[in-house]
C-alpha cells in the first residue's frame, strides 16, 4: 500500500470533529489493511510506530527538522527557520517545499510506501550516541527524497510527534470493531478494550481480532511488559465507600508516594509507572529487596513505593522521591538520600497464570504468602476488613495520625480490572481544593524567571480534548534542593513545544501537575468555561499521565460542592 493512502486518511480525520465520523474513516482504512497490510501500520494513525507500552520517542527536535529540509530540499536552514516563524507548522513546511521540488522534476506522483516511511522510522530509535543526529538527518533525508507534498507533511508532523488529526484510543477500538464486526461493534469495542487494558498494543488486538473473538480472548498479562493498573473512584465518605464496595470490605491505608508494578519473569525484574514507564534503572534497591523478599517464579504486582527521610524514618512526601522517577544519574547517592518503603496491595500474575479473575480476598491470600516482610523496605499494605462503619472510620483516622494520604476500600470479591474506574476500589482523604491536570502551554520568563518557562496554561480533560481551565504562575521552586524546580520544567516542556506566539509556547499534553486552587469561576477566557482563581502547582506527577487528569466532570462537580459550601 502507497503511504499517500494513510495520508489520505490524515487529511480526512483533521477536517472531520465528529467521534463516530472519525471512527467510520478508520474503519474503511483498517479493512484495507486487514487484507492487504500489516498489523504494526495501525501505530501511524497515532502517529506512532511502536505499541503504547514502549515509551520511546524518535528524539527529533524541531532544530533536527529544520536541518533535515535544509539537506532535503537544497535550502537554506534560514528559510526554512523563516517560514517556520510565519507559518508555526514545520508538516506545512515540508509540504511546501516538497510540493516545490516534485514541479520541477519529471515526476508527479509518489512511490513511497507504507513499509518504506515505517521501517524508516523504526531505523531512527537504534540511532544514539556520537554522530547520531547526522545519521537521523540522513535517514530522514531519504525518506522524503520519494515524498509528496502531504507525504512530508505528515512525516514531519509524525516524527515531531504531533499529527493533528484528533484521533484518541477510543476511536481505533470502535474502528477495529466497526470494520471487522459491524453485527455487533458495541459488544466487540468492549472486549477489545478490555484486551487492549492487558497488552497495551493495538497491533497485537487488532492481529487478533481479523482471526476472531476466541483470539482476542486469548490475550492476556505478561510479565516483563508494562500494564494499566487498575484505578480507584472517589469516595464522598465512609457511608459512601461501603455503599460502592458492599460490606464487608477491606480497608487499607493510603500512601503517599508513587505507584510501582513489579513485574518478574526469567529472573529479570522490571518496575513500571503507572504511566507504562519502565524505572528499573532508577530503583536498583527496589530489585534487591524483591529478590530477597518475595518467592515465585513469575509475578506482576501493584505497590506503592514511599520514601522516607533515613536519619529520622520518617515518611517524606510524594515530591521528595519523585526527583528519583525523574533522575538516570548518581542513581548510588539517591539510593541513601531518598531511600523507598514499598507497600504491595495486589497480584495480578503468580507463577505463569494471570490470577485477576480471582477476587481481591483470595488475591490477598497470594501475598501474604509470598511476601516476606522487612522494614523500612518491603511491606503487605495494613488493612483490617470490616463492615463497622466506627471502626472503619477510626481506622482512617488512625491512617491520617500516621501521616498517610487517607484510606482505600476495596471490595472483597471484585477481580482486577486494569485501566478502569469501576467501583472495585475507592479512595477516601480529607477534601482539598486540588486537581491533577496537564499543562498545554507556557510563557517565557522575565526577570530574574528570564530564561525559564513560567506561566503555565493548564488543562483537563473531556470528550473533545483537553480544555484550559487556567494560568499557574506559583509552585515551583527556583532551587534544585527545594523541590522541582522552573529549570527542570523548562527542561521538560522544550522538546514538547508545537508552537509559539510572542511570548506564549503552546504544548503538547503530556506534563502532568497537581494544581491547588481557592474556589472555581464561570469564565470565557478558556475554552472549558471555567477559570480556577488562585491556582498553585503543589507537585509535578511523573508517574501520572493524561488519563489520570481531573475531567470537565470533576470541575462542574467542584463548582456545585463550592457554592454549596459558600452558602
Amino acid at each position: 500500500m502507497k503511504y499517500s493512502e494513510i495520508c489520505g486518511v490524515y487529511e480526512k480525520l483533521s477536517v472531520t470533529s465528529g467521534r463516530l465520523e472519525k471512527t467510520s474513516i478508520v474503519s474503511e482504512f483498517i479493512k484495507k489493511i486487514a487484507k492487504h497490510g500489516n498489523p504494526e501500520w495501525i501505530y501511524l494513525l497515532r502517529g506512532r510506530v511502536l505499541p503504547d507500552y514502549d515509551v520511546r520517542e524518535f528524539g527529533i527536535s524541531r532544530q533536527i527538522i529544520i536541518k533535515t529540509l535544509s539537506k532535503s530540499f537544497g535550502v537554506l536552514s534560514s528559510e526554512v527557520l523563516s517560514e517556520f516563524n510565519k507559518i508555526g507548522d514545520l508538516g506545512e513546511i515540508a509540504e511546501k517545499f516538497a510540493g516545490k521540488r516534485k514541479q520541477s522534476t519529471l515526476f508527479s506522483s509518489s512511490s513511497l510506501s507504507i513499509d518504506k516511511v515505517f521501517d524508516g522510522l523504526m531505523k531512527i530509535f537504534a540511532l544514539e550516541g556520537k554522530g547520531s543526529v547526522d545519521k537521523k538527518v540522513s535517514v530522514v533525508s531519504e525518506i522524503l527524497s520519494s515524498a509528496s507534498g502531504i507525504e512530508a507533511k505528515y512525516i514531519v508532523r509524525t516524527l515531531l510527534g504531533d499529527l493533528r488529526v484528533g484521533i484518541a484510543e477510543s476511536t481505533i477500538k470502535d474502528a477495529i470493531a466497526e470494520s471487522l464486526f459491524p453485527e455487533d461493534k458495541k459488544s466487540y469495542a468492549e472486549l477489545i478494550e478490555s484486551a487492549y487494558d492487558l497488552s497495551n498494543d493495538y497491533a497485537e488486538i487488532f492481529a487478533a481480532a481479523v482471526k476472531g473473538k476466541k483470539e482476542i480472548e486469548k490475550i492476556s498479562i505478561s510479565p516483563g511488559k508494562p500494564m494499566n493498573v487498575m484505578l480507584a473512584v472517589k469516595a464522598e465518605d465512609i457511608e459512601d465507600a461501603f455503599r460502592i464496595c458492599g460490606k464487608p470490605a477491606a480497608i487499607e491505608n493510603k500512601y503517599d508516594g508513587f505507584r510501582v508494578v513489579i513485574s518478574k519473569k526469567n529472573k529479570e525484574i522490571k518496575l513500571f509507572t503507572r504511566k507504562l514507564e519502565e524505572v528499573t534503572s532508577q530503583f536498583p534497591d527496589i530489585i534487591e529487596v524483591v529478590k530477597k523478599n518475595i518467592s515465585g517464579e513469575s509475578f506482576i504486582l501493584d505497590s506503592e513505593a514511599v520514601g522516607y527521610d533515613p536519619k529520622t524514618k520518617k515518611v517524606k512526601p510524594f515530591e521528595s522521591v519523585s526527583q528519583r522517577i525523574k533522575r538516570k544519574h548518581h542513581i548510588e547517592r539517591l539510593v541513601k538520600e531518598l531511600p523507598v518503603d514499598v507497600h504491595i496491595f495486589d497480584v495480578m500474575y503468580y507463577n505463569g497464570k494471570s490470577v485477576m479473575h480471582l477476587p481481591f480476598s483470595e488475591r490477598r491470600k497470594i501475598i501474604e504468602k509470598i511476601i516476606h516482610p522487612e522494614k523500612l523496605k518491603i511491606n503487605i499494605a495494613e488493612q483490617i476488613i470490616t463492615d463497622n462503619e466506627k471502626r472503619a472510620e477510626e481506622f482512617y483516622k488512625q491512617a491520617l495520625k500516621k501521616g498517610e494520604e487517607g484510606i482505600m476500600v476495596k471490595s472483597l470479591s471484585s477481580p482486577y480490572k486494569p485501566g478502569r474506574r469501576v467501583g472495585h476500589m475507592v479512595k477516601l482523604k480529607p477534601s482539598s481544593s486540588e486537581f491533577d491536570l496537564v499543562i498545554t502551554g507556557a510563557e517565557h520568563g522575565t526577570g530574574k524567571r528570564a530564561g525559564w518557562l513560567t506561566s503555565y496554561i493548564v488543562a483537563c480533560a473531556s470528550e473533545k480534548g483537553f480544555l484550559n481551565i487556567g494560568k499557574v504562575s506559583s509552585g515551583l521552586k527556583e532551587k534544585e534542593s527545594e523541590g522541582t524546580t522552573y529549570r527542570e520544567m523548562t527542561k521538560l516542556l522544550k522538546p514538547l513545544i508545537k508552537s509559539e506566539k510572542g511570548r506564549v509556547v503552546y504544548v503538547k499534553p503530556k506534563i502532568v501537575v497537581s494544581v491547588t486552587y481557592q474556589n472555581i469561576q464561570k469564565s470565557p477566557s478558556y475554552n472549558s468555561g471555567y477559570a480556577l482563581r488562585f491556582p498553585r502547582i503543589t507537585f509535578y506527577r511523573p508517574e501520572r499521565s493524561t488519563k489520570d487528569i481531573a475531567t470537565l466532570e470533576d470541575v462542574k462537580k467542584a463548582v456545585v460542592c463550592t457554592s454549596f459550601h459558600s452558602l
